[in-house]
């Protein structure tokens, strides 16, 4: 199985010529077998490229512009597919070749949770229920604070209701006093009066007598 990448050696392009030459170096410094394959000076190189490039992968006008990549007869893809391949740490994938051993591939989430050392994920999954375990006697410890306050409403609106009644019963017996104090300066009052009219009575008496006589 061999890389094959078209290019164009003599594009008048400059953003085409750096395209290419990342391409190329980035396979010559990973040391992956490929062959570059001119389009510019071999007209069949250009034809068999257009006719092979998928046409969703095509330009509105149809010809496709290098680099091109493939792998044998399959198509890999263009310069923006490869950079996001190589980005994502998936170039192998993308070119459809096995990874040399002891490379770093990333690994797909499934593959990530089949993790072989068991341990470790054991270690989480018991970890994640103390967390949970921890959440639920929080909620249980808040529950019975609730029930707790809940219960001591009662005694609470006794002690209120029995403040209030001993307030109400100090409130009439001060009404009372004052009521019978009031009462006290009435007759106090009424008496006073009463000697007061008695003497000015005797006083008039007193000078009636001495003319009689």
């Amino acid at each position: 199985m061999v890389i094959k990448v078209f290019v164009a050696t003599s594009s008048g392009s400059i953003a085409i010529r750096k395209k290419q030459q990342e391409v190329v170096g980035f396979l010559e410094a990973n040391k992956i077998d490929f062959k570059e394959l001119d389009i510019a000076g071999d007209e069949d190189n250009r034809k068999w490229m257009r006719e092979n490039v998928p046409g969703e992968k095509k330009p509105q006008n149809g010809i496709p512009l290098p680099p091109q990549i493939f792998n044998e007869e399959q198509y890999c893809g263009d310069f923006d597919s490869f950079f996001s391949a190589k980005e994502e740490n998936i170039i192998y994938s993308f070119l459809g070749l096995a990874p040399p051993p002891g490379s770093k591939v990333t690994k797909s989430p499934e593959e990530a949770s089949s993790l072989p050392n068991g341990d470790v994920a054991g270690e989480s999954e018991s970890a994640a229920q103390g967390t949970e375990k921890t959440e639920e006697s929080g909620e249980n410890e808040g529950q019975k604070e609730e029930g707790e306050n809940a219960g001591n409403l009662p005694e609470s609106q006794e002690k209120n209701e029995e403040e209030g009644e001993s307030a109400v019963g100090e409130t009439e017996e001060i009404r009372e006093e004052a009521e019978e104090e009031a009462e006290g300066e009435a007759e106090e009052e009424e008496a006073e009066e009463g000697e007061a009219e008695a003497q000015a009575a005797e006083g008039e008496e007193e000078p009636g007598e001495g003319e009689d006589s």
